[in-house]
């Protein structure tokens, strides 16, 4: 198995698809989507254009569906929820179809839909993506990162710095078998130096300061903690999440 860590969509080659792509938007797409179908959401269904998604979700039932759009951390006008995990109980998405577009996580997600395994990633199920990748051992593994706008995002990368720590314990190789370019060692390393301290980071991170401006405080607060959930996001059709069969 190689691992390959693309800071941002942008980043990821466009002349190959490897064997299993795994977007991560830690604050708070990627997040929103584990907590979202751990709660009893049926599916969640993403886009990067909001005029597409209010013309998609329209042709499903308004009882069983809910529209979620983020743009720059916060609440677009006409949908029921922004992207905070914390609103996604069990009274509010259980059975519905989450219809989501968020500032980068969305954008994410659809650059690497062509690939035969997706899967979406943050630091609440760390745990369970590992465990699948050591299952299913696919030969090339790209975490993308969903960065902000187009550039490198802090806890995008610890996140994957964690998947790789975790790895290397659960498949006892050295990080040289690993890594399929710098950016793997770039981000193991940043894990294994906040690892305790994973809300601080998100505190200086930038992305973590936009949402404390907007009050988030709870939700870094959530997103910073690992392996809490076993839920698996896996892409059953392009654009359309489920947790894993």
């Amino acid at each position: 198995m190689k691992l390959f860590v693309y800071h941002t969509p942008e980043l990821t080659p466009i002349s190959s698809v490897p064997d299993c792509a795994i977007a991560i938007d830690v604050l708070r797409a990627t997040t929103t989507m584990v907590t979202a179908l751990g709660a009893g959401a049926e599916a969640i269904q993403v886009f990067s254009d909001l005029d597409k998604l209010m013309l998609v979700s329209e042709d499903w039932p308004a009882e069983k569906r809910l529209r979620a759009g983020e743009r720059g951390g916060a609440m677009v006008a006409g949908c029921d929820l922004g992207n905070s995990p914390l609103d996604c109980t069990p009274e509010v998405v259980k059975g519905k179809r989450l219809f989501i577009t968020t500032t980068n996580g969305t954008r994410a997600l659809q650059r690497i839909e062509a690939a035969p395994m997706v899967l979406a990633a943050a630091m609440i199920n760390r745990a369970a993506v590992v465990e699948y990748l050591v299952s299913q051992s696919p030969e090339t593994v790209w975490m993308v990162g969903s960065g902000w706008e187009g550039s490198f995002s802090l806890e995008d990368t610890v996140c994957a710095g964690a998947i790789v720590d975790l790895l290397l314990d659960k498949l006892n190789c050295t990080l040289e078998e690993l890594a399929g370019n710098d950016e793997v060692i770039s981000a193991v390393s940043l894990y294994r130096q906040w690892q305790n301290n994973l809300l601080q980071l998100f505190h200086h991170a930038s992305h973590g300061q936009r949402l404390l401006r907007l009050n988030c405080h709870e939700d870094l607060k959530y997103c910073s903690q690992i392996d809490i959930s076993a839920v698996l996001p896996m892409q059953k059709e392009p654009g359309v999440l489920g947790i894993r069969d």
